[in-house]
């Protein structure tokens, strides 16, 4: 009995630490001020930077195709998020920050042929980040991790699709913090929580 705590002890110590570990190396990006501007390749071969989007509001979105977080919310939500920003004028932006090797990482070629099979019409640039660099910048921890920035280069919100890691059967209906810090930024309305915890799978960082 004594062994089989044990084990249980490692395996959930294992789990947290797959899933929700935050590294302690990175520098936070700060609600407030100006979003880290980066300049990056995209699935279709273009250089892209941020700043080229100023003056429109623009989604951050972390994603691994392998983690069953993601995977959940591509049953659907995320697409439908996805469109209704859209509709807004919203940017939507994948960045993909798997190392070659880890969980996650896949060509540009891939990363577009997910999105077509999943009905992902509505991501406007998809940044390969195989070094972890823009990753880094924004302290980004798990997939999927969400960021809002306005039109004036601001970051505004920073945190979780919503408030629901595990949902069960009979749950509340999850708060979508993400969705919601949108609709406020849009609104011309202050961000009732800019800052929430993120949850799903690591970024997988090289290194």
């Amino acid at each position: 009995m004594a062994i089989s705590r044990r084990a249980f002890t490692l395996a959930a110590s294992l789990l947290a630490a797959t899933t929700f570990s935050f590294g302690a190396a990175h520098a936070n990006p700060v609600i407030g001020e100006r979003a880290p501007d980066f300049t990056a390749t995209t699935a279709t071969g273009e250089t892209v930077s941020l700043s080229d989007f100023a003056g429109q509001t623009v989604m951050l979105e972390w994603t691994n195709h392998g983690c069953p977080y993601v995977v959940r919310h591509y049953g659907g939500n995320m697409q439908a998020q996805q469109d209704a920003a859209a509709e807004a004028g919203v940017v939507w932006i994948q960045v993909i920050s798997s190392a070659p090797g880890e969980q996650g990482h896949v060509s540009a070629e891939e990363a577009l042929a997910l999105n077509e099979e999943r009905g992902a019409s509505n991501v406007a640039h998809i940044f390969m980040d195989p070094e972890g660099v823009i990753g880094r910048a924004y302290d980004a921890r798990t997939t999927p991790h969400m960021y809002v920035i306005d039109a004036e280069g601001t970051l505004r919100y920073n945190g979780g699709i919503d408030d629901q890691p595990r949902p069960r059967d009979g749950d509340p209906a999850p708060i979508p913090y993400a969705q919601n810090a949108l609709n406020a930024v849009l609104a011309g309305e202050e961000v009732e929580m800019p800052e929430t915890q993120p949850y799903g799978c690591n970024v997988k960082y090289a290194g």
